[in-house]
Formats: C-alpha cells, sequence, structure tokens
C-alpha cells in the first residue's frame, strides 16, 4: 500500500525516480478500480480515468529516470503498437544507479 500512497502523494512530481513497484502496483491497483468502475457505469471508469491520467504521467517519466531515460520517451506512447511495446520494455528494465542523470536511488528502492 505504501506503492499506492506514493503515487497520489507525488501525483504532480515529474523529477525525481520511481521504482518498479512504485510504478507496477499504482498501475494494476488503478486497472482493476477502473474496470470495476466501468462494469458499473461506464461514465465512472472514464472520470476515474481522468482523475490518475496526470499521476500516471508523472509515475510513468520518474520510471524513466530511474532507468536513465528522459521523459520525453513517453511520447513513443504516441505511436502504434510499437511504441507502447517499447514503454513496457523500458519500464520492466532495472534500474540504472550508476551515473544515473536523474538522481541517487533511494534506500528502499534498492535490488526492487
Amino acid at each position: 500500500m505504501e506503492e499506492y500512497k506514493s503515487f497520489w502523494k507525488n501525483y504532480i512530481k515529474f523529477s525525481g525516480r520511481a521504482s518498479k513497484r512504485e510504478f507496477w502496483i499504482p498501475f494494476l491497483f488503478n486497472l482493476i478500480i477502473s474496470l470495476i468502475l466501468n462494469v458499473i457505469s461506464s461514465d465512472l471508469g472514464t472520470i476515474f480515468a481522468l482523475v490518475y491520467l496526470i499521476p500516471y504521467i508523472a509515475v510513468a517519466i520518474r520510471r524513466l529516470h530511474d532507468i536513465n531515460k528522459s521523459g520525453w520517451f513517453l511520447l513513443l506512447g504516441l505511436i502504434p503498437f510499437v511504441g507502447f511495446i517499447v514503454l513496457v520494455v523500458f519500464w520492466v528494465l532495472d534500474p540504472v544507479n550508476e551515473g544515473n542523470n536523474y538522481g541517487d536511488v533511494e534506500v528502499n528502492d534498492i535490488n526492487e
């Protein structure tokens, strides 16, 4: 749950780094919540998706920073099919600790 709290706490923080867990746990929680809300009402699902859009972009950029990539790589998602696949590959890569341009890794992020 700490990762999910961190997701909402850092909802407009585009600098720094995010571990794999800090990215994937909120992604899965939000996916499940979104699916449930869409079953209840597509309007609720749409509203929820709009609410978590900015925080999701922020954590996606911080996750790219964790592998020493610029946040601009998120624009690859605009390329149909291939762009999303490339981003998923980036998001599952291990963090780059040595020579990372986006800051040091936090102690609790090591080995995640």
